[in-house]
C-alpha cells in the first residue's frame, strides 16, 4: 500500500466509502440503509468525509448538551442542503461512526434552515434500528408522543443556533414520505 492509504498497484483506494451503499431494500418496502456519524450521547459531531474517505471531527458541542439519539445518512442520497439525507435513528445502545444499520421508517421532521447564504430545506428522517427491542411498538412519530417530538425539534433548533443558522419546523410526515424523499433523493 502506497502513502495515504491508497493501493500503489490499481490506483483504486483502499478505503471503504459508506456513500456507495445502495439506499433501499429491494426485497422488503420499510427497510432502507443508514450510516451512522455520531453516536446517541456524543458531545462530538462527526461527519463522512466522501473525498478522504474517513469520518472527521467536525465540531464540539457544548457542555450539556450532546446528541439524544444516533444520528446519521442514507447512502447514495442527496438532500436539499447538499448533503446526503440526514436520519436521526432511535435503536436499544448507542452505535459508532461508520456503522451501517438497516433501519424502518417512523416519519420526517420537515425543517428550514436559514444561513447567511440563504434559506434551504433540512429535514430529518426519523427512523427504528430494524432489530431494536425498546422501539418495537413504535409505527409513527405520532407513537412516540408530542413531549418527544417537541424535544426533538428543540435539539434541532438549538443544535442550528450554534453555528448562527437558525432552523424552522415546517411539520412532520409519516412513513410513507420517507420512502419518497429516499427515491427523490437518489444520486
Amino acid at each position: 500500500m502506497g502513502k495515504n492509504g491508497r493501493n500503489g498497484k490499481d490506483g483504486r483506494d483502499s478505503l471503504a466509502d459508506p456513500t456507495q451503499l445502495k439506499p433501499l431494500d429491494p426485497d422488503d418496502k420499510q427497510i432502507f440503509t443508514v450510516v451512522i456519524e455520531t453516536p446517541k450521547g456524543s458531545r462530538n459531531k462527526y461527519a463522512f468525509d466522501a473525498k478522504e474517505k474517513v469520518f472527521k471531527l467536525k465540531k464540539v458541542l457544548p457542555a450539556g448538551m450532546a446528541f439524544p439519539y444516533d444520528f446519521g445518512f442514507v447512502p447514495s442520497t442527496i438532500a436539499d442542503d447538499g448533503d446526503p439525507i440526514d436520519v436521526l435513528v432511535l435503536m436499544d445502545e448507542p452505535a459508532f461512526p461508520g456503522c451501517v444499520l438497516q433501519c424502518r421508517p417512523i416519519g420526517i421532521i420537515e425543517g428550514e434552515q436559514e444561513s447567511k447564504k440563504g434559506k434551504e430545506r433540512n429535514d430529518r428522517i426519523v427512523a427504528i434500528q430494524e432489530d431494536a427491542h425498546s422501539w418495537a411498538d413504535v409505527k409513527t412519530m405520532d407513537d412516540l408522543g408530542k413531549q418527544f417530538c417537541r424535544e426533538l425539534e428543540e435539539f434541532f433548533v438549538n443544535y442550528h443556533q450554534l453555528t448562527g443558522n437558525k432552523y424552522r419546523l415546517l411539520g412532520h410526515k409519516g412513513p410513507k414520505t420517507v420512502r419518497e424523499t429516499i427515491k427523490a433523493g437518489k444520486r
